[in-house]
């Protein structure tokens, strides 16, 4: 297996959004990359607007119009796939497909090296299921950045059942040189931040059908509470059509537990194509500059404490699991919604800050009011909270 000084070609596989991001990121970090992908359209466009960001950090002297020139330059751009051959790390990031992902895997490994390290850049599928397609399963791994790439500093590192014990710390190295804050997480569905999330958006949508606030309070609530967004608001941006399929995927995946249950709110949005800001319609309505043409909601301090407390306590349930479960660290879980979703704070340094029998008793009340396993309190949380403990040592 390479060692870190080895893995000097870097390729990657799709030039969209992500893969794009990915390239630039890389080669800015000093490496060789290879962009490949089927579409010379596709490349044309990352090339246009890789320029674009170019000139945007020459513009703020973040780099100069000759380092700009040179990270343009490493990016060699190909739809001939066989150009991926020399290459000792390939990045997958192509559509969230499994089957399609399985066949371009096994398409990778009749160019690459035996050595090479072959990663992938989904948000939710199983790493174990794409290494299993492998004829070596064990230099297979998850790789899952966040979007915008060059800007979002969390990276998801995810072995596989399979993958090769030292791997995974050769990757947080490289991350680390890349710029990035690099966290590992376990193989299940939704990794950290897209499972941890949910109650972010979901717990929402449970407050809005129960009538308890309309949307533009709820997305008030939540910002007084120092988000940067709502969770209508960021769904608007991420997409309702997005946002639904991956709650829909980890729900299906976790065997339809009540916790991740999508909302036929959202579906309906989605059915009725008013999925965001993409659409100029969502929750709220765009304008042709895509602002929002809304009122601020109806805020008073007590319907604000009763929803940021909800969903922030479900928040909180959701990390403690995390780490009860073994998904991440208890470091890795707040670094990972810090990096990767820009909240606040850490969760779990949110709950101590709150004190932990507090979350507990939010929780235990969600649950008498609502009578449902949605509502069951984290073992682990309830634990430290009998015993004065804490996530962090």
């Amino acid at each position: 297996m390479q060692t870190n000084e080895a893995v000097n070609l870097i390729g990657i596989v799709g030039a969209g959004a992500m893969g794009s991001g990915i390239a630039q990121i890389a080669s800015q970090a000093g490496q060789d990359v290879v962009l490949f992908d089927l579409s010379q359209e596709a490349l044309t466009t990352s090339s246009a607007n890789l320029q674009k960001v170019m000139n945007r950090l020459i513009e703020k002297g973040k780099v100069t119009s000759d380092e700009a020139s040179a990270i343009q330059e490493r990016i060699e751009k190909t739809t001939v796939i066989s150009r991926l051959k020399d290459c000792d790390l390939i990045v997958e990031a192509i559509v969230e497909d499994l089957e399609i992902k399985k066949r371009v895997f096994k398409r990778i490994e009749e160019i690459v090296s035996k050595e090479a390290i072959i990663a992938s850049n989904t948000s939710s599928l199983s790493i174990t299921s794409l290494a299993s397609f492998c004829n070596h399963p064990e230099r297979v791994i998850g790789l899952h950045f966040f979007n915008p790439a060059p800007l979002m500093p969390l990276v998801e590192i995810i072995p596989a059942l399979q993958t090769k014990s030292d791997l995974p710390k050769q990757l947080m190295d490289l991350m680390i040189k890349w710029g990035k804050s690099p966290v590992i997480a376990k193989d299940t569905p939704g990794f950290i931040v897209n499972r941890v999330a949910r109650p972010f958006y979901g717990e929402a949508l449970r407050i809005l059908d129960e009538g308890i606030a309309d949307v533009p309070t709820i997305d008030a609530a939540m910002r007084e509470s120092g988000f940067r967004m709502g969770p209508f608001q960021l769904t608007d941006l991420i997409g309702h059509d997005v946002n639904y399929s991956v709650t829909e995927s980890v729900f299906k995946s976790f065997y339809f537990d009540p916790r991740y249950m999508p909302s036929i709110t959202q579906l309906k949005l989605v059915e009725a194509g008013w999925l965001g800001r993409k659409s100029g319609r969502g929750f709220y309505t765009y304008n042709e500059e895509n602002l929002e043409t809304v009122d601020s909601g109806n805020l008073d301090s007590k319907i604000q404490e009763e929803i940021s407390e909800r969903i922030i306590s479900m928040l909180i349930n959701e990390a403690s699991d995390a780490v009860y479960l073994g998904i991440a660290s208890a470091e890795d879980v707040d670094t990972a919604m810090l990096k990767g979703v820009n909240y606040p704070k850490g969760l779990l340094i949110w709950a101590e800050e709150w004190g932990l029998q507090k979350v507990v008793s939010i929780i235990d009340g969600l649950r008498d009011t609502y009578g449902e396993t949605r509502y069951r309190c984290s073992p682990l949380l309830r634990k430290l909270a009998a015993e004065g403990g804490k996530f962090h040592k």
